[in-house]
């Protein structure tokens, strides 16, 4: 048997490759969507992919099945649920497929998979116990577990009503999960755990680092399996509280997940943008032009006028997919040795039409030339008490998520989670607004978005808990003042 964890750190998501050695056959586990990365890995293992699968429709990247199912390969879909979470693209279509059902199993090679219906994260969750008949066993080694059982944690049953927007089905959902759970319990301690996610996704809200575990180890050191050990009611409560606010273009992912992503065929190849091209771009909001510069500071000292920012960093795909709306046409500020790996991050939540990029040299030569550059004024964390005291209309903008400003914040501030602000822009309070998250990360984003829309902004750069630990800072809590 053939297995490779394939793992993305900016999603923090696994796609599993596994293989029959002896048929030459490999499927595909909840694959991405620029699936050469799979094709590449099954080429250089020896084997021919001939299969790929989901465990369900994905909120926060766009699946890679469709792509797949483009090519020829056979793809295996859940049946499960209701109406409202079919494959929509996938049904009745002239792809090569299969719809699953709990229960059902199939074989590729001497491997063979079996569909466990786990429904609580989504209605038509399945996961799927690998067992490797050409080794001899009749038991399963693995369990793909999606997004139901992580390292440390469960899937999330609240994200169809904070990211999706369906009203009223959290608690049931999660009152699903705890019975889906009761059946995992059941299952041999020997079997390891291969989840879709690891530390960093919002699908849950303790994802371990460690890449795998076992059925054994999860039962007795998962936290939220524990609260299952001690009722149903307990279960609830626990797994709801302190679930930190998704993005709310996770309800993108999701509708076209179910719909039908679009086909990309071959990564995009953003044209090299020149002095010239720079500035045919400023100030033009028609256009996203994305600075992914790290030196926040140099970006608020000089950037394009009307630039939206995201640092290349961990957090690229959340912020650029909170801020950047489908379609739009996409220039990149980037060194040139990362804008392949910009593209596929991109790509990967659905943001396609990237038209072309400015090395941060190039910038600053256009600003040296004489370019129209823009500025925003930076001021420490320290230096937050005097601002307000000296700017009549000036308020503090917290973007930090709800969970982390309702325990610890700065006295009447409004708070709006900055995966959230692009949405809720509208509900932004006036009057020039200091915006401060824990390290500067989440704030240099809402503060470009913001000036970009036209506010008074000034960007707080600094350390949250530098701030929390000063004796002479004020800190309050209770729930957010929403704007």
């Amino acid at each position: 048997m053939l297995f490779r964890q394939i793992w993305d750190p900016k999603l923090a998501q696994y796609a599993y490759l596994i293989g029959c050695q002896a048929a030459g056959e490999a499927i595909v586990v909840d694959p991405e969507r620029d699936i050469d990365q799979y094709l590449e890995l099954a080429e250089k293992e020896g084997v021919e992919i001939v299969a790929a699968v989901d465990t369900h429709i994905h909120a926060d990247y766009l699946t890679g099945m469709r792509e797949f199912a483009e090519r020829g390969v056979h793809v295996y879909a859940s049946d499960e649920g209701d109406d409202d979470w079919k494959y929509e693209w996938l049904i009745g279509s002239d792809y090569s497929y299969t719809l699953l059902k709990n229960g059902d199993e199939f074989k590729m090679g001497n491997i063979k998979l079996k569909a466990i219906h786990n429904p609580g994260h989504t209605p038509e969750h399945l996961s799927y116990l690998v067992t490797d008949l050409g080794g001899g066993a009749d038991k399963p080694i693995g369990y793909c577990t999606g997004d139901f059982v992580f390292v440390g944690d469960l899937g999330r049953p609240d994200l169809l009503e904070s990211a999706a927007g369906m009203a009223g089905v959290m608690e049931p959902s999660a009152r699903t999960l705890y019975k889906s759970v009761q059946e995992f319990l059941e299952l041999d301690d020997f079997v390891q755990i291969w989840p879709a996610h690891g530390a960093g996704s919002a699908c849950g809200k303790a994802l371990g680092a460690v890449p795998s575990s076992t059925v054994g180890y999860e039962r007795e050191f998962n936290a939220a399996i524990d609260a299952a050990k001690r009722g149903e009611d307990v279960f609830v409560e626990s797994i709801l509280e302190g679930q930190p606010e998704p993005p709310m273009y996770f309800a993108r992912m999701k509708r076209d997940n179910k719909k039908g992503p679009k086909v990309l065929g071959t990564i995009p190849k953003p044209k090299h943008l020149f002095q010239e091209d720079l500035k045919a771009l400023a100030g033009n909001t028609d256009v996203a032009v994305l600075d992914t510069r790290l030196d926040r500071s140099a970006f608020m000292a000089r950037h394009l006028p009307g630039s939206m920012y995201a640092g290349f960093n961990k957090a690229f795909n959340t912020a650029a997919g909170s801020i950047i709306e489908e379609d739009m046409p996409i220039y990149l500020i980037i060194d040139e040795e990362h804008v392949e790996e910009a593209v596929r991050d991109l790509v990967r939540i659905g943001l396609d039409n990237i038209v072309g990029y400015a090395t941060p040299q190039t910038l600053e030569a256009y600003a040296d030339h004489g370019g129209e550059m823009a500025s925003i004024r930076e001021v420490a964390i320290e230096d937050v008490p005097a601002t307000l005291e000296a700017i009549d209309d000036a308020i503090v903008l917290d973007v930090r998520n709800a969970s982390e400003h309702e325990p610890a914040h700065m006295p009447d501030s409004a708070n709006i989670a900055y995966t959230r602000l692009w949405v809720r822009r509208d509900k932004v309070p006036a009057g020039t607004k200091l915006v401060h998250c824990v390290s500067g990360g989440r704030a240099a984003v809402s503060t470009a978005l913001l000036a970009r829309l036209g506010h008074d902004v000034i960007f707080v750069n600094g350390e949250w808990d530098d701030w929390a630990a000063n004796p002479n800072s004020t800190i309050v809590s209770g729930a957010p003042v929403e704007a």
